[in-house]
């Protein structure tokens, strides 16, 4: 609270400092005496700077770190009969302590006398060095502040170059940013390396990844990991695989034809409705396909294999009737339409731009020969851009191996190695949640196994996306 509006007091600071620097950079420009090497904006723009970034960066460390400095200070500072607890009780009370600092309400533990007096005497403590840090980020703000518009202020020349300046800090920042990104990356494998490197010191890798039988709830409470609890990854990559199957064929034909009739078919008033129309899809949340697919589609599929299992009951197909008569809600068909609806904007918004990426002259020379307009898609048209479009369905195979929400409430949680849609199955990203959700123990191969799953999971998504890029470079280096 006390951060944000301590940045909107130096944006206000900064505001006016902009507004007196470009004032006195104007007063320049109309005198006959120097040329001035930069607009009033720029000179504007830089003292502005000055003045807001380090002083922006101190409250921002400071808002970020400051409760860690402070509970780091605090736990050094316990009494004596406060480190004479069990470790639990200790960090009780020292969360005890932090949040009568902060306002907050403690917990409903019975502490001593002592133990009371001892708390009280450390959440006086505890504000006192949160007021300290406060000040020293508010005072160290406010100083850097002034000498920033002190410096911004003082830099206004003729001869100044302002817009260099500038874009020095422009530079930096898009530096910092890339350099995020990057290590944000190294940092995400990293970690999944390291986490995967140790499963496999209790799993075998081969036995992970070609093993036909996943229960890793049998190994929580072993001591022969390996020999009782059951990792074999082999029946996720095969629900993983039928429902990508399934969903791209929905999404890849649907999407495509789409993307052929609004590039070459549609009038501009047409795709200019029906392109958003088809975009909206895009931007509904996951968890909204889960409850239609669970809700509505799920039951309908259900009655519909219901009633076609009643009709074949008595029958030479009885055995078939009898089976589609007990399908349930909840299988991989149900999951694999409804995440096919999902990315049937995503197939057609890329085919789309795809489409409309083949020079014209192409499609000019082709009807100048008296090809009809299907033929010249047929055979000129997609020819040409079928690289990209394979480029994009490799990219929505992505997109569908990495999809959690609508599996986990439509095609339900057990690990089943079939190819059969109507059962129900799970994949990767569905046991990775489950694995990871609530209070786990980050020591046991059981919880360690999400991370072998993330890990074979990226390197497969890696690949199909280096696949898709390297056939967009392959269309780019055709038709650039």
């Amino acid at each position: 609270m006390l951060t944000g509006l301590a940045l909107l007091v130096l944006a206000a600071f900064s505001g006016a400092v902009f507004w007196a620097a470009s004032r006195r950079a104007a007063g320049l420009a109309r005198s006959p005496a120097a040329p001035v090497n930069s607009l009033p904006f720029h000179h504007g723009a830089y003292a502005a700077v000055w003045t807001a970034v380090p002083a922006a960066l101190v409250l921002l460390v400071a808002g970020l770190f400051g409760n860690s400095v402070e509970t780091a200070l605090v736990k050094a500072q316990l009494p004596e009969a406060v480190r004479a607890l069990e470790a639990s009780d200790r960090q009780v009370f020292l969360d005890d302590a932090l949040a009568v600092a902060r306002g907050g309400s403690r917990s409903e533990t019975p502490y001593s006398p002592d133990l009371e007096a001892a708390l009280k005497a450390t959440a006086a403590k505890a504000h006192a060095i949160d007021v300290r840090i406060r000040l020293i980020g508010l005072g160290s703000a406010v100083v850097l502040a002034l000498a920033g518009a002190a410096w911004g202020l003082s830099r206004i020349r003729a001869p100044f170059r302002a817009r260099a300046g500038v874009e020095k800090w422009i530079q930096a920042l898009l530096l910092f940013c890339s350099v995020t990104a990057v290590f944000t990356t190294v940092g995400i494998v990293a970690s999944l390396v390291w986490e995967s490197w140790r499963f496999f010191q209790a799993v075998p890798p081969l036995a992970f990844l070609f093993g036909m039988e996943w229960d890793p709830q049998s190994a929580m409470y072993s001591d022969q990991v390996v020999s009782k609890g059951s990792f074999g990854a082999i029946p996720l990559f095969a629900g993983t695989f039928l429902i990508m199957l399934i969903s791209m064929t929905v999404a890849a034909p649907v999407g495509l034809f789409a993307a052929i009739y609004l590039s070459e078919y549609a009038s501009p008033t047409s795709r200019s409705f029906i392109k958003p129309l088809l975009e909206i899809l895009a931007g509904v949340p996951t968890v909204v396909y889960g409850f239609f697919a669970a809700l509505t589609v799920g039951p309908l599929f259900r009655a519909g294999f219901n009633a076609i299992g009643a009709t074949l009951v008595g029958g030479p197909f009885n055995d078939l009737g009898l089976y589609l008569g007990e399908v349930q809600n909840q299988m991989a068909l149900v999951a694999g339409v409804v995440m096919g609806v999902m990315l049937i904007p995503f197939v057609s918004s890329l085919s789309d731009d795809i489409i409309n990426a083949v020079p014209q002259s192409l499609r000019d020379g082709s009807l100048a020969m008296g090809a009809t307009r299907s033929e010249t898609i047929r055979k000129v048209i997609l020819p040409a851009a079928l690289p990209g479009i394979m480029a994009a369905m490799l990219l929505a195979v992505s997109r569908a191996v990495g999809e959690t929400m609508i599996v986990t409430m439509a095609a339900g949680l057990q690990a089943r190695a079939t190819f059969n849609p109507l059962e129900t199955v799970t994949t990767v990203t569905v046991q990775i949640v489950t694995l990871l959700t609530g209070d786990q123990e980050f020591d046991s191969p059981r919880t360690l196994s999400a991370f072998g799953l993330g890990l074979t999971l990226f390197v497969v998504t890696l690949i199909l996306n280096m696949i898709a890029l390297r056939i967009v470079q392959k269309y780019q280096e055709q038709y650039d």
